[in-house]
């Protein structure tokens, strides 16, 4: 994606079901488990810009003994950084030390059977340590302390802050981070005492009494109870003091999730190839978490998947395929290609089947398995053209000419590279952007002057800014006769409200066309009259909004917004006539059969909140509020 935007955060969870002296006897690794919580985090790092930590419980401590260990780091090279400090903690043991994990668990700080990791990149708000996952909400009771790290967006945030307040709470900030934590921790207090409630009038001792919890506290039960109102995209793990852990994924399955298991450990994490690649399985060894359920790990090694939610239509976010997610997972990947090999057909109408005077690219380097998929389907319609000449030769083929026909091949070229990281300090607006202009450089000398066209493949285009500031300037330089911009997702069109940190319509380079369509074809009323539909459905049950959104761009063909959209993009500065062509919805889905999560490009949202995030980024817009639609 040429364009930045940000990413879904990751998690990373492992838990050894084995003591951790069995590792080091069979793998000669008293540190097994941090050794993997680890990798999967460096496996994932594509989800983490804004900071990591990790968080660790020791299982079955002595009292008096810490027990809970937590590192964070927002700086640069977070994530290098964070485990330096952690293992920093062993540097200077002897060796018969390091290789003693019983003692190591005594007397060290990170050395447990339990450990969460997370990797962090913030849609919003500051960027401060406090920010960085896990979070703990501690409590001098080892049954209530708490510590949640995960994935997720919710839409309605305020509802479930004001049902703290109600309960008596006084949280410390408003986001649904803390939110969340509270939300959770608050029936985690509540089941500790019910049990607590239930076995104190038989006689049981203090002491025994958390020994009964420790067995008894139902995490599907407190989970159903804190989650009920949830709405948005989540996974969201946890881990409990005395060793109890979960993750959930929400009902629509938007927010990924997958696990292993096997004799000695349990893993989790955003990703699959991290697993693979972490533990050595194989793919089939590894599952993705249901919708709406919970893989839950007693503090005495009980392994169980179990409903914690009613689970809702699967929608699963197509994005995470698109860009997100890396394209080691093999599903992934051949997705990607698909996504490319489907737009050849529009693709060579732009430049009228010139295989000759083509040139094919792609930029940024996130897009090159869906160029892969594009230079396919070329390569199969060249195959096509190549029949026909040789037919057409009939008797007068020869070996000079068949060598001709068949050394046709599509032009593919590494046109556009990105240069250096170029910082700027400067606060003027024009002297940032022709800075920004210099971020890509080009290859000269490989486009014909005024006879080649030019493709280019991104993997999606969202504000449009990148290429009319910086990427079309640089390659108009290079004088092709025509430039194409193929997206491989479809145009976004709505604000996403599940973790994407695209929620204020006005950025979108789609929606921007579709107000100058409104305006150029004396439709421009139409906006006002929306906005007082979304005005009137502000207050109705979150159940019964409805996105008004849509009706506009009903308005129009999807080739009309495109055709806006490349009259947007392109620079005044420049003459060479420029088209963007976009993947349709129906494409999509035909690559991306299974994650079929759509609503930023159709505006069908899979949780009530949706439209009426929707209705809010579009009211925000009219009203001219730089503000995102959710809190």
């Amino acid at each position: 994606m040429s364009e930045f935007i940000k990413h879904e955060c990751g998690v990373a969870l492992v838990r050894l079901l084995k003591p951790m002296s069995y590792f080091y006897e069979k793998y000669g690794d008293s540190l097994y488990g941090l050794e993997k919580i680890r990798l999967l985090m460096q496996k994932q790092r594509n989800r983490g810009q804004d900071g990591a930590g990790i968080a660790t419980i020791k299982i079955n401590p002595n009292p008096g003994k810490p027990y809970i260990d937590r590192a964070r780091n927002n700086t640069s090279g977070y994530l290098e950084k964070l485990f330096k400090d952690v293992y920093s903690n062993f540097e200077n043991l002897t060796t018969e030390q390091l290789t003693n994990p019983d003692w190591l668990k005594e007397h060290v700080p990170f050395a447990g059977e339990l450990l969460l990791g997370h990797l962090r990149y913030g849609t919003h708000g500051s960027n401060s340590i406090s920010t960085c996952h896990p979070l703990h909400r501690s409590n001098n009771w080892i049954t209530r302390n708490l510590i949640l790290a995960g994935n997720f967006n919710l839409t309605n945030m305020p509802e479930l802050f004001d049902e703290l307040v109600d309960l008596g709470q006084y949280p410390r900030e408003k986001s649904d981070t803390v939110t969340i934590l509270e939300k959770i921790g608050h029936f985690l207090d509540d089941e500790v005492q019910r049990l607590h409630t239930w076995f104190k009038p038989d006689g049981y001792s203090n002491i025994e009494i958390n020994e009964l919890i420790f067995k008894n506290l139902d995490i599907q039960r407190l989970l159903k109870r804190a989650s009920k109102k949830f709405d948005g995209g989540y996974v969201i793990a946890g881990m409990i003091g005395h060793g109890d852990a979960f993750i959930i994924r929400d009902p629509n399955g938007i927010r990924p999730a997958f696990y292993y298991q096997d004799e000695e450990v349990v893993v989790a994490a955003s990703e699959r190839p991290a697993i693979q690649t972490t533990l050595d399985v194989n793919i089939s060894r590894i599952k993705e978490l249901d919708p709406g359920h919970a893989l839950i790990v007693k503090y005495d090694g009980n392994v169980s998947v179990q409903p914690f939610i009613t689970s809702q239509k699967v929608r699963p976010c197509s994005f995470e395929r698109i860009y997100f997610s890396r394209g080691t997972d093999r599903d992934i990947y051949l997705e990607r290609k698909k996504l490319g090999e489907q737009l050849v057909k529009p693709v060579l109408e732009a430049v009228n089947h010139d295989f000759k005077h083509t040139v094919f690219s792609f930029v940024p380097n996130t897009a090159e398995s869906a160029f892969l998929g594009l230079i396919k389907g070329l390569e199969r319609e060249l195959n096509v053209v190549k029949k026909e000449k040789i037919l057409e030769l009939g008797s007068d083929l020869n070996a000079k000419k068949l060598k001709k026909i068949l050394s046709l091949t599509p032009r593919v070229e590494k046109i556009v590279v990105k240069d250096a990281k170029l910082r700027t300090f400067i606060a003027d607006t024009d002297h940032r952007h022709d800075l920004v202009s210099h971020v890509y450089d080009v290859t000269y000398g490989i486009v014909q002057n005024d006879r080649d066209y030019l493709v280019l493949l991104d993997d999606s285009i969202v504000r449009g800014t990148t290429l009319k500031n910086s990427i079309l300037q640089i390659v108009s330089r290079l004088r092709p006769k025509k430039i194409v911009i193929v997206s491989s997702a479809p145009q976004i069109r709505y604000p996403d409200c599940y973790g994407i940190d695209m929620s204020r319509m006005k950025e979108f380079v789609a929606f921007r066309a579709l107000v100058a369509l409104l305006q150029e074809n004396d439709k421009g009323h139409l906006i006002q009259e929306t906005y007082n539909r979304c005005k009137e459905q502000e207050n109705l049950p979150i159940d019964q909004v409805t996105n008004e959104v849509i009706s506009l761009y009903d308005q129009f063909s999807y080739q009309e917004v495109s055709k806006k959209i490349s009259d947007i993009i392109r620079p005044a500065s420049i003459s060479i006539d420029v088209e963007v062509i976009y993947q349709t919805i129906e494409g999509l889905h035909e690559a991306i059969t299974e994650h079929n999560g759509d609503w930023y490009f159709s505006g069908k949202y899979p949780t009530p909140g949706g439209n009426r995030v929707a209705n809010r980024a579009f009211m925000n817009f009219v009203e001219n509020k730089n503000v995102r639609a959710y809190n």
